[in-house]
């Protein structure tokens, strides 16, 4: 699941970048800052973030956890659900250029939060993984 979500949110976001590419003002370097640097930056500190700060990380674990236990994120519908959540804020990030108006120059804020947010899906995909390889908490989760 949360691999799935990865990808999903990786690709929409790369379809948004490349619509407001096309219609963004400005030069090249404008662009890219906005669209790619300071986006991910922004992935890297939260991947980090959430990686190394022991509250962050234990309260990541926790809501996959529970997530895992309730069996939330296990089916299609709840994968489904995930997957159009990312696709409707790939949307919202580019419904400025959707909307055939002027481009504010400082347009670019959404990408940001985009690609912190796939920081924090990385960072889960990594503790999935942690959680898959302990044994006693795979026996829990079979159980």
């Amino acid at each position: 699941m949360q691999d799935t979500v990865v990808a999903v949110a990786g690709l929409a976001y790369g379809g948004a970048a490349v619509e407001a590419w096309r219609a963004l003002p400005g030069a090249v370097g404008v662009k890219l800052s906005r669209l790619a640097l300071y986006p991910g930056g922004l992935l890297a500190l939260s991947l980090i973030a959430a990686l190394s700060a022991p509250i962050l990380r234990g309260a990541l674990l926790r809501h996959l956890w529970i997530s895992y236990r309730t069996g939330f994120g296990q089916s299609v519908i709840s994968v489904l659900a995930g997957v159009g959540v990312f696709i409707a804020l790939a949307v919202f990030s580019i419904w400025p250029i959707l909307q055939g108006g002027p481009i504010d120059p400082r347009f670019g804020g959404a990408f940001s939060a985009y690609g912190a947010g796939i920081g924090v899906l990385v960072a889960e995909a990594v503790l999935v993984r942690r959680i898959e390889a302990d044994p006693r908490m795979r026996q829990q989760l079979e159980a």
